[in-house]
C-alpha cells in the first residue's frame, strides 16, 4: 500500500505548481474580460496572464527537472514499482528536451531556423545539465536496489566482547591491524552494546597485567549511536546518513550489534559491484 501512495503524492505535488500558474492565467484573463479594463491596466493583466500560461505549459513538459518530468517519473514508478526507473526514464526525456532546445537555439543564431533564440539555447542547457544529474542519481539508486544495511557493514568492524582479556584484545585487534580505529565498541554476551574502550586506555595498564584484566574493566559508557536494522533498505540508510549528517550507523540484528556502516563502506560496496559487473561484461 505504501508503494502505491508515494507515486500518487508525487504526481499531485508535481501538478500543483503548473496548476497554480494556469489558474492565475485563467483568472487574470477573466478579470480583464469581465471588467472591460483598457489601457495600461489591460496590458499588465494580459502580460502577467501570458507569463503564467507560458510557465504552466513549460513546466508541464515531461522531462526532469520540470514538474512534468516529476509527473512522468511518478507514473513510471507506479507502473514498474521501482523509483529509479521513473527517474531514469524522465531524465532521458529531460536530456532530449535539453538537446532539442540547444539545437533550436544554435540553428536560430545561425539564421537557419526561425524557431528558437539565445534563450532557447540557455534553457536547453539548463535542462540538460539538471537532467544529467538526475540520470546519475538514477544509476546510483539502481546499483543500491535490493541492497540492505547488512551488505554495507564494514568488514572487521571495531567491536569486541567485554569478556576479552586485554592481552587478547591487543593481540587480536590492535597489533597488525590494518584499520585506523581509535576506539572499539564493547558488547556483552548477548551482543548488546554496553560501552566502548579507547586504545589509549591500555597505556594506563602495565603490559604484565594485561592477562589479568578484561576489557569491561577499562570500558567507558556506551556512545550515542544511531542504529538501523540489518534488513533496512540501503537507499533509506543513505537518506538517514544525509539527513542527520552523521558519520556512521550501528547495524543491529534482533538487537545484536553486527557492525558499523559508514558512507565510505557504501561507496566501496558500490565500487566493488560495479567492478564485478564490468568484469562479467568483459
Amino acid at each position: 500500500m505504501k508503494k502505491s501512495l508515494k507515486p500518487r503524492w508525487g504526481i499531485l505535488g508535481a501538478i500543483a505548481g503548473p496548476l497554480v500558474s494556469l489558474i492565475l492565467a485563467i483568472g487574470l484573463t477573466a478579470i480583464g474580460t469581465l471588467t472591460g479594463i483598457t489601457g495600461a491596466g489591460a496590458g499588465v493583466l494580459s502580460l502577467i496572464a501570458s507569463i503564467n500560461l507560458a510557465l504552466a505549459l513549460f513546466n508541464l513538459l515531461p522531462g526532469l527537472p520540470l514538474d512534468g518530468g516529476n509527473v512522468l517519473k511518478a507514473l513510471v514508478w507506479k507502473m514498474t514499482g521501482k523509483p529509479y526507473k521513473g527517474i531514469a526514464f524522465a531524465s532521458k526525456v529531460g536530456q532530449f528536451l535539453g538537446w532539442s532546445g540547444i539545437g533550436l537555439g544554435v540553428l536560430s543564431m545561425l539564421g537557419i531556423s526561425n524557431i528558437g533564440s539565445i534563450w532557447t539555447l540557455l534553457v536547453g542547457w539548463f535542462l540538460l545539465q539538471n537532467a544529467d544529474r538526475y540520470s546519475q542519481a538514477a544509476r546510483i539508486q539502481e546499483q543500491m536496489s535490493g541492497l540492505t544495511a547488512a551488505d554495507a557493514v564494514i568488514a572487521n568492524s571495531p567491536i569486541v566482547s567485554e569478556e576479552l582479556l586485554l592481552r587478547e584484545f591487543a593481540n587480536n585487534y590492535i597489533i597488525g591491524s590494518t584499520g585506523d580505529w581509535k576506539k572499539y565498541l564493547v558488547t556483552n554476551e548477548a551482543g548488546h552494546l554496553v560501552g566502548e574502550i579507547p586504545i589509549d586506555a591500555l597505556k594506563a595498564v602495565p603490559t604484565n597485567d594485561w592477562w589479568n584484566i578484561k576489557v569491561r574493566e577499562l570500558m567507558q559508557p556506551a556512545p550515542a549511536l544511531e542504529t538501523v536494522d540489518f534488513s533496512q533498505s540501503l537507499l533509506e540508510v543513505v537518506k538517514l546518513l544525509e539527513e542527520k549528517r552523521i558519520p556512521a550507523l550501528a547495524v543491529l540484528k534482533e538487537g545484536t550489534l553486527v557492525g558499523l556502516l559508514e558512507k565510505s563502506s557504501i561507496l566501496k560496496l558500490l565500487q566493488k559491484r560495479a567492478e564485478a559487473k564490468l568484469a562479467g561484461v568483459n
